[in-house]
């Protein structure tokens, strides 16, 4: 039912710039403005603002903090400083993902940890339930609005908006200050759309004031409101896994690609059954591939070999808007994950050939 979906605090503004609104995670959010391909190619080529408030943010402070995220994260906490932010998942106890997320340190024993908006409750009970040593938790959800500039000129768009040196704040770093006139404003270089950008964590009572002035700021810079049709083929031509989608209670962290935050230098959740699949190796795999000829993959088409047999299904898959051709991720048996493998994906009935690439499909601005 309409009534029963959560708003965003600028909801009235997205349906006066003339948003299509779809109900996604339990809220009314803005799927599009103009077209997806237009949204998409701006992002790109020049800059956008997503309104991606939906997410959720908990606080963690006291000095338990650390070991309570040290505990139910896969990544090494430990080795933020204030200033710092980390790509991060909660493993579950069947070998799976809770939730994937981003763990800011904002100061010593003071951590946000931002969680995608259709687990905010999932998480909350999650780490709840494993906070055995009485750090201090707040659900802060409610209170934050989260604006994503994303592109290629998002530091000339938004430089003047700000005292901050935008071009010196690396990648997965940022900073706490004063952003359009607004206090207590988190100015993050993060991003899920491989073009570059920040992420701006508002209080909600400045959250006009700061979307207004991002769209004024931008505008000699071709800035325009963009929806989440766009997000997610933005997301796709990097490889970016999308939660529910690509990785799951039921996908290991190792089978999605996710190696890389599983640091099995600390005891986490579930660390012991983890380190066993990584040494035994996996079956399965998460990949990238690339539609030979025309043919646009869909979630959950079968992925199958040569010889008809199955080997996976399709996890995300779109029309590639920067390069003109299907493009999907998928889990493929082992022996079929390596670049250059061929697979083909099941068109009601009909099979058509696909290469496995390397990941990302499109080249990105940042580097972790």
């Amino acid at each position: 039912m309409a009534e029963d979906l959560k708003t965003v605090t600028l909801n009235d503004v997205h349906q006066q710039l003339g948003a299509k609104m779809v109900p996604f995670a339990g809220y009314n959010m803005p799927v599009r403005y103009s077209s997806d391909l237009d949204e998409h190619h701006t992002v790109r080529r020049a800059v956008g603002i997503f309104d991606v408030s939906h997410m959720g943010e908990f606080r963690v402070r006291g000095p338990h903090a650390l070991d309570l995220i040290q505990r139910v994260t896969s990544n090494d906490a430990s080795k933020l400083t204030p200033g710092k932010a980390q790509y991060s998942c909660l493993p579950n106890h069947d070998g799976g993902i809770v939730d994937d997320l981003l763990v800011y340190k904002l100061a010593e024993d003071d951590y946000l940890l931002v969680v995608n908006a259709s687990n905010i409750e999932k998480d909350w009970n999650w780490i709840s339930q494993h906070n055995t040593q009485g750090a201090e938790l707040q659900n802060v959800s409610d209170d934050i609005s989260l604006f994503a500039v994303q592109g290629p000129k998002a530091i000339e768009a938004l430089q003047s908006l700000t005292d901050a040196d935008l071009k010196s704040i690396p990648y997965y770093s940022f900073v706490q200050g004063t952003f359009a006139g607004a206090p207590n404003v988190i100015i993050s270089a993060t991003g899920y759309t491989g073009a570059g950008g920040f992420e701006l964590y508002v209080p909600n009572e400045h959250a006009r004031q700061v979307w207004d002035k991002v769209m004024e700021a931008g505008k000699p810079y071709g800035l325009k409101p963009i929806g989440l049709g766009a997000r997610d083929t933005l997301r796709l031509e990097m490889g970016y896994c999308l939660y529910g989608n690509d990785i799951d209670d039921t996908t290991s962290p190792l089978e999605g690609g996710l190696g890389w935050i599983t640091k099995f230098t600390k005891d986490f959740t579930n660390a012991e059954a983890l380190k066993k699949q990584k040494e035994a190796g996996v079956t399965r795999k998460l990949v990238g591939f690339l539609l030979d000829g025309p043919g646009i993959p869909r979630s959950h088409y079968p992925l199958v070999d040569e010889a008809g047999n199955a080997i996976g299904e399709v996890t995300s898959g779109t029309q590639s808007p920067s390069l003109g051709k299907g493009v999907g991720l998928g889990y493929v048996k082992t022996e079929l994950s390596a670049p250059g493998s061929k697979i083909f994906v099941q068109v009601r009935g009909k099979n058509f050939p696909a290469t496995v690439v390397k990941l990302p499909f499109v080249p990105g601005t940042e580097e972790v």
